[in-house]
């Protein structure tokens, strides 16, 4: 009978070893399993969404969702695609033998390439590029990379176009897309450069259009210190761009606006703040305004005029990002006027125009539309085919346009 109570007891003892080593282990693996909290984000990235600023930012938010930059990209869907698909008016024609046909088929949206009447190619219309303003682009995945689509769409004919710097007569579905393109499109992806030089993207990760965090920074700190301390109405963990030098704030846009450069360390490093040329390089001659196209280098443009240089004014100046000024001279123009006046006698010299239209419109003589030299739009009919008119941001006087202003004006 001991000897039995001796086996049990034992048996006893090791049951409750066992449940304490299940135990310990279930506790060590939980406190390894990430944690999502209940905000809905990410811990690892510092990532909110944008759509966790409405509760403190109503506004701000209404206004911004509208605007150019947080419309540069998103998914492709029916009403994210500006692009005609109906018949007639949804093929780009490269020649008699070919042409790229866009379908919709099994509930999504393809770019289908045609010899003759054969189609030999069709790839699916994934991730939306451009606000539409003046065009889109789109791409595709391929596994966990991701290609640029062979057609293009040119929002002031309402047509589509072949995708600047493609082929004309060859239709390509391989264009590959590095993380540097969506560096300037997006707010963040996860991206990892291959040793073949091809870059891999996690696709669960891509924050879609220029948000509030691009230029505040990851906001999960911040959201989570508010939501906590509501009656706090100091920002705490996160970048108010009004607090930062000159040279930051002009950084901080010159990352998208100041052409090519070559990079230093991998897309998405860069943080509002840094300093830019920690992180890449301009891949060209900084001396000298020849080289500064309309298209992509608007920082450039802005930095080589007098304006510029004669003043503390950097892109905020002019722009409100939270709000859409496309198209509004006169909004533009009214901020010419805080250094530019009458009475501070600098005010524009132009005599046969009179002072009230001119006070409506500074930037068509100033800083005019001006073809690109490196966006050259083919159409389907070459007559309609285009340089990219974009609006140059080097202030100084053209005279030709300045001469056409005046002729608009007049008539």
């Amino acid at each position: 009978m001991r000897a039995f109570l001796k086996i049990k007891k034992r048996y006893y003892v090791i049951c409750f070893l066992m449940l304490l080593v299940c135990a310990g282990s279930f506790l060590c693996l939980s406190f390894n399993l990430p944690i999502k909290n209940n905000l809905g984000f990410e811990p690892d990235t510092g990532y909110a969404g944008s759509k966790t600023c409405i509760n403190c930012h109503k506004d701000i938010y209404a206004s911004h969702i509208k605007t150019a930059h947080y419309l540069t990209s998103g998914v492709a869907n029916g009403q994210s695609i500006k692009g005609s698909f109906e018949a007639d008016k949804n093929s780009f024609v490269y020649n008699k033998f070919m042409k790229v046909v866009m379908e919709k088929k099994h509930g999504n949206f393809f770019q289908s390439a045609y010899a003759g009447n054969a189609e030999y190619e069709s790839e699916k219309f994934d991730i939306v590029i451009g606000s539409a303003r003046k065009g889109q682009t789109y791409l595709y995945w391929r596994g966990d990379k991701l290609f640029q689509l062979p057609v293009s769409y040119y929002t002031p004919l309402n047509s589509w176009c072949n995708s600047p710097g493609f082929y004309t007569a060859l239709i390509d579905f391989d264009r590959p897309i590095p993380a540097r393109c969506l560096e300037c499109h997006a707010t963040y992806a996860k991206a990892e450069l291959q040793e073949d030089s091809s870059t891999v993207f996690q696709k669960n990760t891509i924050i879609f259009g220029v948000d509030c965090e691009r230029c505040h920074g990851p906001a999960s700190e911040h959201v989570a210190y508010h939501i906590a301390h509501p009656k706090d109405t100091i920002a705490k963990f996160i970048i108010n761009p009004e607090r930062l030098s000159r040279t930051q704030k002009l950084d901080a846009c010159a990352l998208c606006h100041s052409g090519i450069r070559k990079e230093i360390k991998p897309a998405f490093s860069f943080t509002v703040g840094d300093k830019l040329n920690d992180y890449s390089l301009p891949a060209y001659n900084t001396d000298s305004s020849s080289w500064l196209d309309v298209h992509g280098n608007q920082y450039g443009l802005l930095t080589s005029s007098k304006c510029f240089k004669m003043s503390k004014m950097d892109c905020s100046s002019c722009h409100n990002v939270h709000q859409e000024e496309i198209n509004e001279p006169e909004i533009f123009s009214s901020r010419c006027m805080n250094c530019h006046s009458e009475a501070s006698h600098n005010f524009c010299a132009l005599t046969s125009l009179p002072a009230s239209t001119l006070i409506k419109n500074c930037i068509d003589c100033h800083m005019p539309l001006l073809p690109s030299k490196k966006i050259f739009l083919q159409m389907a009919d070459e007559k309609q085919s285009t340089a990219d008119l974009v609006r140059t941001h080097r202030i100084a006087i053209y005279p030709e346009q300045t001469k056409l202003f005046i002729e608009r004006q007049q008539k």
